[in-house]
């Protein structure tokens, strides 16, 4: 559900982060007259005559985008490359093809768990010491291992959603005297101020359970910090140890101040993404919304000027750590073909990420894609806090757990942290029930 939703509004945010810069938008590079881009530099054409099938979930704008990256590898290279679109479930997609020997010999998983899946199944081919250079060259250790199992490379992180976001409607701000707060201290103040002067500070997406492992992700990796973060999201520590305690006190006393929550805890609970956005924007019911970088969609839909009515802060310190959480999608070769690896050091390079990052609606992991090669203001900047948190860095902790535990709607964690929103009072006993769950989803 999670993937659903960022797939539909990446869409569209193409359009949204373009019109966020306060200036004109860089425009993709022009197209030669085959359709590549002239923005790769001149090299031998080393892959005349071979063909490269790569598979991934993105329609639309996000898939044009996507093929304009292809277009300059092509041109690069002399290779055809042909894209197929997985839908929203690859696994589906992909299951018969690798059972039926056809595989295509680039696939985009929008998941880390699928690299696993895919690896115990032997349908992933090791990444060349070609391709590892540049993941070594360009990215942290930890992106590095989202695309190994078993201590093998097989993926490549090439494209990433920010998680570590809390947006506003800039006039409700004005109207309580408010001001963007930077710990979470600051933000339950914040809070107060706007439910005093008459506006309900949230609007909480809480029939929509991701939206809560999102909100408790960002609070716990601030106040556990980032290695506890990585051995929680593998369960090597477990639900029911303090530092999880911690971090549900903490949203408790967001989620336990009824006037905090429009529509207090059951309206929350009644309310799925994105409609929380459309009550902050348009409606103009409530002040703020927590969610990632795509909320910028259906704020503009609701007729807010993103950068001027719709703007966001950093998700606010709750501990130590500045917060930063990231979804992605992964690169791996389902074929040892030599454009398979072409194909993913080129989407791991410095050169690949930046001609992705001079279109509308991409972030990248890349540390070494200069913030200034990105089209608008708001993408630039939401890059440069990526490159600034460094090693603390996190993928999306739900993502990386068994879907039984981290990705079933009505159950387990989804389950468990809206239970905790009805009655934030009872942390053990939420805890309890997610320990359980989470040795249920890790046997």
């Amino acid at each position: 559900m999670r993937r659903t939703i960022a797939a539909v509004t990446t869409a569209g945010l193409a359009l949204a982060l373009a019109a966020c810069g306060g200036g004109e938008s860089a425009a993709p590079a022009p197209a030669t007259s085959d359709g590549a881009s002239t923005s790769a530099p001149a090299a031998a054409k080393t892959l005349e005559g071979v063909t490269v099938e790569v598979a991934a979930k993105w329609t639309g704008a996000e898939q044009a985008n996507f093929e304009a990256v292809l277009k300059a590898f092509q041109a690069k290279t002399g290779a055809k490359v042909t894209y197929a679109s997985t839908g929203e479930d690859t696994g589906a997609y992909l299951g018969p093809r690798i059972e039926g020997g056809n595989p295509p010999d680039v696939a985009i998983l929008p998941q880390p768990g699928l690299v696993q899946q895919y690896a115990d199944q032997k349908a992933l081919k090791p990444l060349t010491a070609e391709v590892q250079k540049q993941i070594d060259d360009n990215y942290t250790p930890y992106w590095k291992e989202l695309g190994s199992a078993d201590g093998q490379s097989y993926g490549v992180l090439v494209k990433a959603a920010h998680k570590s976001l809390i947006w506003y409607r800039d006039q409700a701000f004005q109207d309580a005297g408010a001001t963007p707060p930077a710990t979470w201290d600051d933000l339950i103040k914040t809070a107060q101020t706007i439910a005093d002067s008459g506006t309900p500070p949230f609007s909480l997406c809480g029939a929509s359970g991701w939206t809560l492992t999102d909100l408790f992700e960002n609070v716990y990796l601030s106040t556990a910090g980032p290695e506890n973060y990585t051995k929680l999201s593998k369960h090597e520590i477990p639900w029911t140890d303090p530092s999880v305690t911690t971090a549900l006190e903490k949203i408790g006393q967001l989620v336990g101040k009824k006037e905090f929550l429009l529509g207090g805890s059951a309206g929350a609970l009644q309310t799925d993404f994105p409609t929380c956005v459309t009550q902050v924007y348009g409606q103009d019911k409530s002040a703020m919304v927590i969610e990632a970088d795509f909320v910028g969609v259906t704020a503009e839909q609701s007729g807010a000027k993103l950068g001027e009515e719709a703007k966001y802060f950093p998700f606010p310190k709750a501990g130590e750590t500045e917060p930063v959480v990231l979804g992605g999608d992964i690169a791996v070769a389902l074929k040892d073909s030599k454009g398979a690896m072409a194909l993913l050091e080129f989407l791991a390079s410095k050169e690949g990420g930046e001609v992705w990052a001079k279109l509308p609606g991409y972030l990248s992991p890349n540390r070494n894609v200069s913030p200034a090669s990105y089209p608008d203001e708001l993408t630039k900047k939401l890059a440069e806090t990526i490159i600034a948190a460094g090693d603390t860095v996190r993928y999306d902790m739900s993502d990386l757990a068994p879907s039984a535990f981290g990705g079933t709607d009505g159950k387990a964690e989804w389950k468990y942290l809206q239970d905790f929103v009805r009655d934030p009072s009872d942390v053990k006993g939420i805890q309890a029930k997610l320990e359980d769950a989470a040795k249920q989803a890790w046997k």
